[in-house]
């Protein structure tokens, strides 16, 4: 389960056991033959995307270590009623043991990875990026969101700790938006935290409260500015340089690939030739359009091959 912890798995599937079985499955234990082994099939029963055949091969291998454990389809494909997910063979008491926590977890997971591939599905050719939320089941939240990538769209924040998001309850405390943001910054500065922000407006005001203060990542601190907008200023300048009407400085490098794509025109469905050799901003700049990375091999130079290059264009190109 990639991104997955493994402390958090084995602490998860502990206490799941722990809540289910205490001092025994009874029953089991004493209706069944200790040496007794069974084989059993995971049946779908009905459509949708799979996930959690990571995490029952995980189970059943921390429960016994020996077990025979065959998949016969992974976490992310597309699933129909009748489809065999997987077998395991193992002790008929393992087997009873686990299948609870395998088929709960899995239902959870494979409902929550299917919902993301729908959305997915709906913005795939256009640069738009669906995140995922913190409304997730209480201690589930790792594997919660494992699902959403599964499915294909993204996390946003872990928790409250790792990003600042600037609500309305946080904006009508404070009194207002301008200084909702401008605490935010001090804290952060005072506590030495570099975290992202994420301010959520109601209505055109509050946009244009939150544009006007200049902040957040664009701008820097408002509070030590003194009325100097650096970023406006140099934008300003570029426009006047290069006689154009408009200069957009931008965060990353993946930005910056992303809007001179745009700018040249490049949409969903084109094809955008790159070489193998490169950094991931450059195929994610491209996606990010709808637009689709064709991968060619470079030469000795580690720079695209010029006959590879030309194989490689076509009508989409």
């Amino acid at each position: 389960m990639q991104g997955v912890s493994k402390s958090l798995l084995n602490a998860f599937i502990n206490a799941a056991l722990r809540e289910d079985i205490k001092d025994g499955d009874h029953t089991s234990l004493a209706c069944i033959d200790p040496n007794s082994n069974d084989t059993a099939k995971l049946l779908v029963k009905d459509k949708g995307v799979i996930a959690g055949i990571d995490f029952a091969e995980f189970l059943f291998k921390k429960l016994d270590p020996n077990c025979k454990f065959e998949r016969f389809i992974n976490d992310g494909d597309k699933v129909s009623f009748g489809d065999i997910a997987f077998e395991v063979t193992t002790s008929s008491q393992v087997l009873l043991k686990g299948e609870r926590l395998a088929l709960n977890t899995m239902q959870r997971l494979s409902g929550v990875s299917s919902m993301s591939r729908a959305f997915a599905e709906i913005v795939k050719d256009l640069p738009v990026t669906i995140l995922d939320t913190r409304k997730t089941t209480p201690l589930m939240r790792f594997l919660e969101k494992w699902a959403v990538r599964v499915g294909g769209c993204t996390n946003y924040r872990d928790g409250l700790y790792d990003w600042i998001m600037i609500k309305d309850n946080h904006i009508d405390a404070c009194g207002g938006i301008g200084k909702a943001i401008r605490k935010v910054k001090s804290y952060l500065k005072e506590n030495k935290k570099e975290l992202g922000i994420t301010v959520e407006v109601r209505n055109l005001k509050e946009l244009n409260d939150v544009l006007d203060t200049g902040v957040l990542m664009r701008y820097g601190f408002d509070g030590i500015r003194k009325g100097h907008w650096k970023a406006k200023e140099l934008e300003k300048e570029l426009e006047n340089q290069l006689k154009v009407k408009h200069a957009q400085l931008v965060s990353s490098g993946t930005a910056s690939v992303s809007i001179a794509l745009a700018a040249a025109g490049i949409g969903a469905g084109d094809e955008v030739i790159m070489p193998t050799f490169t950094f991931v901003a450059s195929f994610e700049a491209i996606m990010m359009l709808g637009a689709i990375p064709v991968l060619v091999d470079i030469d000795d130079t580690l720079t695209l091959d010029i006959e590879a290059t030309k194989k490689a264009i076509t009508s989409k190109t």
